[in-house]
């Protein structure tokens, strides 16, 4: 994302499956601090030269100086500024990149956790509260962290199963509610010309079912108003990485029912940042 914007312990069991780092994610600051810790300790066991297959052509390096300046970014932002700046390139040594994103992790969290969740902050859409990064990070470190283990050699499946599926369905959500209506607004993407219902499978609840429907992105509780031109169902995990673009929706963990063709116009829109 740009700044416009092995597994084995569960990341977080959040306390409900609807949106919002208090309600959907439990403790923001243990679910946060989980994932990231998470990615510092795969980062110290994984080539900083190998490739990241589902970052086009970026290598771990690459990777980890851009989330360790993402969440520098967002620690502005928090903080009610901008500090806008290009991904780095170097260094690229080991030692380095781990000493550098254990830093801006916990500077991210530092800055977090001193400031009210209520506090003035910049977010994505303009001015808002602090909370909104918690959700914010937490995603986008959720999902360079699969990134990571895919170039250490784990399997999508694999590489996300150490998170409850509420979080993942929350990760969905956070692309229909927020990334995708502000990619609509900005240009940089179609509103949906078709209804596309994404069916959590592991889920009770809000998030079971996300609808994107005309004329823009649009949440629903449960069922949609109408029938869809099409529904992917599938765990959760499945369907975050199929609107990140890391999963193709003919993979076997997925069901697709009704228009595949109405499916696939859907996800080749630029969805996210």
């Amino acid at each position: 994302m740009t700044r416009d914007s092995d597994p084995t312990t569960p990341v977080a069991h959040p306390r409900a499956a609807t949106p919002g780092p208090r309600d959907a994610l439990g403790d923001p600051v243990c679910v946060l601090t989980a994932a990231q810790d998470s990615f510092l300790d795969t980062l110290g066991r994984t080539d900083p030269e190998a490739p990241v297959p589902t970052c086009g052509t970026w290598h771990v390096a690459d990777l980890a100086l851009h989330l360790a300046g993402i969440h520098w970014w967002a620690a502005a932002r928090a903080l009610g500024f901008d500090a806008g700046s290009e991904d780095p390139t170097a260094p690229r040594e080991q030692d380095r990149l781990v000493e550098i994103y254990g830093w801006a992790s916990a500077h991210l969290r530092a800055t977090l956790t001193e400031r009210p969740l209520d506090a003035p902050a910049f977010t994505l859409d303009g001015p808002g509260l602090a909370e909104f990064w918690y959700r914010r990070q937490l995603h986008e470190t959720l999902v360079h962290l699969v990134d990571l283990r895919i170039a250490g050699g784990s399997s999508p499946r694999r590489a996300t199963s150490d998170v409850w599926a509420a979080v993942w369905a929350d990760t969905v959500d956070e692309v229909v509610t927020v990334l995708h209506p502000r990619q609509v607004r900005l240009g940089r993407a179609a509103a949906p010309s078709v209804a596309v219902e994404l069916h959590a499978t592991d889920v009770h609840g809000p998030s079971a079912a996300i609808v994107l429907a005309p004329p823009v992105a649009s949440w629903r509780i449960g069922p949609p108003d109408a029938a869809p031109d099409v529904r992917a169902a599938g765990p959760a995990w499945a369907l975050a990485m199929l609107v990140w673009g890391r999963l193709s929706p003919d993979d076997d963990a997925l069901t697709v029912h009704g228009d595949p063709a109405a499916l696939q116009a859907v996800l080749g829109s630029t969805l996210v940042p």
